[in-house]
């Protein structure tokens, strides 16, 4: 008898963060569904992990050349038993009544797609946590992440807890890029077929991103090639706000400038940042009651608004 649903799980030399995330599935209060791990040419292997979840999980293990992360989802879907696939990345870690309000509410609502939003875990670390504030704010342009329209337009499932139904890759036929933003891509193209695609606000997911501010800066980067890219084959989905990334790097490089040339805009641009960090102190102090992940927010705002900029501007100008 076909599962009701298959975790579809590409993985890239990560098998301690594949051992918590298969932890966390086996975990389910709705168990009816199967995990696929397609190891995308890793030289760090995990599947002895996968084998060692065999008696408590309907797992699957493949080993295949490395093709990038849509087109390994793609493997997956082709390989799925059920009807209705869903996205994770290596690095999530899964209440236990996902699958639940998953199940419940693509039933409810008839969705063909989903997406989920991500939370910060309590077993994080404060860098991760800070990196997780910066990401889902209100105070950075990573905030538009998880929300029901994204920055004033329809919404588009990421990667990282993005649900289909089989229907949908059969019409779709999954990912088309490997280059930057193909989970945009593919989203913005299930809506352009007529499927209907909504947010799932309770099927959040722990997700733990980057493990330091360097891995997280280049990350930012990429993302914000990426949305360059995007715009490239979707001019309509560049909107302002991705734009202030860069006027906000713009404009804290120019503050020696400033100093220099004009010190009465310089008072005023400092306090206007000033004024900008301390809300985001309070604000993800309040969030994560930690002075300490407070202070590391400023830092991870910071990094997430100026790599972001930084890898827009350079592939807005072909660098």
């Amino acid at each position: 008898m076909k599962p009701a649903f298959s975790f579809i799980i590409p993985v890239y030399n990560r098998p301690v963060e594949v051992d918590e995330l298969l932890e966390s599935l086996s975990k389910q209060t709705f168990t009816d569904f199967e995990v696929l791990i397609i190891e995308d040419g890793s030289t760090l292997k995990c599947e002895e992990v996968a084998e060692k979840y065999k008696p408590k999980l309907n797992i699957f293990y493949y080993f295949k050349e490395n093709t990038g992360q849509g087109f390994s989802r793609n493997y997956g879907f082709e390989r799925a038993n059920s009807n209705y696939f869903i996205q994770l990345d290596s690095d999530a870690i899964v209440p236990e009544n996902y699958l639940e309000i998953v199940s419940k509410t693509i039933i409810e609502r008839k969705l063909d797609a989903f997406g989920g939003p991500d939370k910060a875990h309590e077993s994080f670390t404060d860098i991760q946590k800070a990196i997780n504030y910066s990401m889902t704010s209100f105070f950075t342009t990573g905030g538009i992440r998880g929300k029901s329209k994204n920055a004033g337009g329809q919404f588009h499932p990421r990667s990282f807890n993005f649900g289909i139904s089989r229907a949908v890759f059969e019409k779709t036929k999954g990912y088309r890029w490997t280059r930057k933003a193909e989970d945009i891509e593919f989203s913005i193209r299930i809506l352009e077929a007529g499927f209907k695609v909504e947010l799932i606000e309770e099927s959040f997911i722990y997700h733990k991103r980057r493990t330091s501010f360097a891995q997280f800066f280049k990350q930012l980067e990429f993302f914000g090639r990426g949305r360059i890219n995007l715009a490239k084959t979707f001019p309509k989905e560049l909107k302002i706000v991705h734009y202030f990334p860069m006027f906000f790097l713009i404009g804290f490089l120019s503050l020696p400038v400033l100093l220099l040339l004009n010190k009465t805009l310089f008072s005023l641009s400092m306090l206007l940042f000033l004024i900008y960090f301390i809300c985001i102190f309070l604000n993800s102090n309040k969030e994560n009651n930690s002075i300490k992940v407070a202070f590391l927010s400023i830092i991870a705002c910071i990094i997430q608004l100026s790599a972001y900029g930084l890898g827009f501007i350079k592939e807005k100008i072909g660098l």
